[in-house]
């Protein structure tokens, strides 16, 4: 498994446009999409800050997902809620809790 933790920046006020923006795009493409094993987003406690956290089968698997349609209009469309690149740390997932 592989996994991916992102933290965006959004420019002040502007975190409920990206996750609008996000709930558009990105939500129903994740959910039927069935190489991401689990995927949490969140706000963080700062009200600028938004994490993902995505568990997908495969490195592989998520490079793919770079190229989906819905992500790549995600990117233009966000841009301007971002106050910059975004964190990511990659992570070689070990466990997962299955769901229930």
């Amino acid at each position: 498994m592989y996994g991916l933790i992102i933290e965006h920046r959004t420019l002040p006020g502007k975190r409920d446009a990206l996750r609008e923006t996000w709930d558009a795009l990105m939500q129903p493409a994740i959910a039927a999409n069935p190489d991401h094993i689990s995927y949490a987003y969140s706000f963080g406690q700062d009200a600028d800050v938004v994490i993902a956290f995505q568990a997908y089968s495969s490195q592989t698997a998520a490079q793919a997902f770079l190229n989906h349609p819905s992500y790549l209009e995600y990117l233009a469309r966000s841009r301007p809620y971002l106050a910059g690149d975004p964190k990511i740390t990659q992570l070689d997932v070990q466990w997962l809790k299955p769901a229930a």
